[in-house]
């Protein structure tokens, strides 16, 4: 099976069918002309000097009135296409007006010179205008045209008034001389540049409705068209003949085609603020449709606060009818309601991604109003105190998940493991969606505080028993503690109490308890300040890795930094005992620090298993422990090399290590910068 693909659009007056059409109904005037001239039997000749006279001065003062209409919608948009159209039409009907008032038997005995070619000089001219209205202007030529527009009236005026003048008054000048009684080259020689002018503009005009499908614009297009075959028509010179009346009929086809269009297209808006918006400069339709969306931003914002008659204020800007203002308020109040429902929907998303691992629930609840309250207005939480659950002075008391409804709020339940923790207040929406909304809202803020207390429940939990980082990893991704390592460099640090058998057979085991956990409270903050991880406690001793699982570029350094701060916290601590437990000499921390691969990873068995280190590293760092003497650091050779010139070392030489054939390189550490 095969789908066939869908046709390219086109816009009505470019479809086959109608494109055709469309051109036999212009094709027609012509093929009448062809025929009157080839025929001359058949142009037959019809003089009626007053019926000539009111068809002209019917025609003309319509098209005086859409000229004028054009050109206020120009003001309005300040466009220049739209007064270049109004020139072409006001210019044409202006000399037409003019040839009426020199129809023999009117003013004018017989005619002049000026009724002959009184039209051909205005269709002349209208097509200059016509030729500079479908050219694409740009900003620059725009603006020029838009401050030269009372200049060009005030000459087309000015000419239309001498032209008249000097045809109207006999002797005055050659266009008060009677008519010529035979056809002249130089009248249809001269018609010609004015013919390609229109022709140009139509086709210009076509390229822009290809572009902006319009029916004004198609108007606009056949009206050009017929102005040009009118001065076809023109150029035969037979006055009186059906091919002389053929001109004026297509002229006034012109003039009537555009109205009517502009009058079937006020019907169907109601309005005439916006006929002529599709044949407007591209700038101009840009500039119109900031308008139209600054105005309906305006209008959404006055429906969301809920001021009445939000549409009708900006129909004045407009120039709106009732029945446009209310579609225009029925619009706005669909858009206000679709844009709050994104706003939520938006706010409920922001929630659920502020259920962060560690974020404390009041800090978690803060950030989830702020968000919250821009969507859904003065929206507050009351977490359950003391048994009661309450906002102010508002005690609610709740019915499984049944809302409570107060006034002008509305009250859901916050639930932790199906108990009731807290009490959500919304204000109450204008749709039924909003209180769907509001109650998804509560039912994520749920989840949201009782996944915060879980979280910082295992995150308590956690790192009271293994590294903050450790507990921070695993609680992210719960998938690292699979069994399985990695070889990785890293800095061991192995300490133990030395002393810690004597004083153990001295003392109570609640002393030695006391005395293990004072000096582990001392020792911890030390390691965990500079980046370390403490995988374990044995008895007195324990075990730090620097660089696992976190990455650490100077780990080297932070171990023996934090080595030197344990002996320094070691040393305050037994100081303090001996002041207070004088008769029994404390134990005293010795420290190993080593820097090599070890094997780093989860290690056990699938049912009990713990983060570790293994690898010579580690027993090279716990030898060095054995080997130092109370209250000093003793570090490897490849710890030293990676502390640099910063460190103050004492040389131990080559010490010969259990487990080790050959010799091991140390150094006592008393100082580091």
């Amino acid at each position: 099976m095969t789908l066939s693909t869908p046709s390219p659009y086109l816009p009505p007056a470019t479809q086959p069918v109608r494109g055709v059409v469309w051109a036999i109904h212009l094709g027609l005037p012509l093929l009448g002309l062809w025929l009157l001239l080839a025929q001359p039997q058949l142009n037959i000749m019809w003089e009626h000097n007053s019926s000539h006279f009111w068809l002209i001065l019917l025609v003309a003062g319509l098209n005086v009135a859409l000229g004028m209409l054009i050109s206020e919608a120009s003001r309005r948009r300040q466009d220049a296409r739209l007064f270049l159209v109004s020139m072409v039409f006001l210019s044409s009907a202006g000399f037409f007006f003019l040839h009426g008032l020199a129809t023999p038997k009117i003013i004018l005995p017989t005619g002049s010179l000026g009724f002959d070619i009184g039209q051909q000089v205005g269709l002349s001219i209208a097509s200059l205008f016509a030729f500079a209205s479908a050219f694409p202007l740009g900003e620059k030529a725009a603006q020029v045209v838009l401050r030269s527009q009372h200049l060009v009236r005030g000459v087309l005026v000015g000419f239309m008034i001498l032209w008249g003048l000097a045809s109207l008054i006999p002797g005055l000048t050659p266009l008060s001389r009677p008519p010529l009684l035979t056809p002249v080259d130089w009248l249809a020689i001269g018609s010609l540049p004015g013919l390609a002018l229109y022709l140009a503009a139509s086709v210009m005009m076509f390229l822009l409705h290809r572009r902006r499908p319009s029916a004004m614009l198609i108007s606009l297009i056949t009206a050009y068209a017929l102005l040009a075959e009118s001065m076809v028509a023109g150029m035969s010179q037979l006055n009186w003949h059906l091919s002389w009346w053929e001109w004026h009929i297509l002229l006034t086809f012109a003039f009537v085609f555009v109205a009517y269009s502009a009058y079937l297209q006020f019907r169907r808006e109601g309005s005439s603020a916006g006929l002529f918006d599709s044949v407007a400069l591209s700038a101009t339709v840009r500039r119109i449709q900031r308008d139209y969306d600054a105005a309906l931003e305006e209008l959404v914002e006055h429906v969301r606060r809920g001021e009445p008659l939000a549409a009708t204020r900006m129909s004045g800007k407009f120039r709106l009818n009732e029945g446009q203002a209310a579609v225009l308020d029925r619009a706005g109040r669909a858009l206000a309601e679709e844009r709050e429902l994104s706003e939520r929907l938006a706010a409920l998303v922001e929630v659920s991604a502020q259920t962060r691992i560690g974020l404390p629930e009041t800090e978690l609840l803060a950030t989830a109003l702020e968000s919250v309250r821009q969507a859904y207005g003065d929206v507050r939480i009351g977490l359950v105190s003391e048994g009661k659950a309450q906002i102010g002075s508002r005690e609610y008391e709740f019915t499984g998940t049944t809302p409570i409804r107060r006034d002008s709020l509305v009250a859901y339940p916050l639930t932790v493991k199906n108990h009731l923790a807290g009490v959500l207040e919304v204000p109450l929406g204008r749709t039924g969606q909003d209180e769907a909304l509001a109650a998804t809202l509560a039912g994520q803020l749920s989840i949201s505080l009782e996944n915060a207390r879980l979280y910082q429940e295992l995150d308590t939990l956690f790192r009271q028993y293994m590294s903050p980082d450790v507990a921070q990893a695993l609680l992210a991704d719960p998938t690292q503690a699979a069994l399985g390592g990695e070889l990785k460099e890293l800095t061991a640090l192995f300490a133990d109490l030395k002393g810690f058998t004597t004083f153990s057979e001295r003392v109570t085991p609640g002393e030695i308890v006391e005395m293990l956990n004072r000096y582990h409270t001392a020792a911890v903050p030390c390691i965990l300040d500079n980046g370390g991880t403490i995988v374990q406690f044995v008895g007195d001793a324990l075990l730090a890795l620097f660089n696992a699982p976190a990455t650490q570029g100077d780990h080297a350094a932070a171990a023996c930094r934090a080595a030197l701060a344990m002996q320094q916290a070691a040393a305050e601590v037994a100081e303090e005992a001996a002041w207070t437990k004088g008769d029994v000499e404390w134990p005293t921390f010795r420290v190993g620090v080593n820097t090599g691969p070890a094997l780093v990873g989860n290690i056990g068995s699938p049912r009990l298993r713990g983060f570790n280190a293994m690898g010579d590293c580690v027993n090279v760092a716990a030898r060095l422990q054995a080997l130092a003497e109370p209250g000093t650091v003793v570090i490897g050779a490849t710890t030293r090399k990676q502390l640099g010139a910063g460190a103050t070392v004492r040389p131990l030489g080559k010490l010969s290590l259990k487990g080790k054939e050959e010799p091991v390189e140390a150094y006592v550490l008393t100082a580091l910068t």
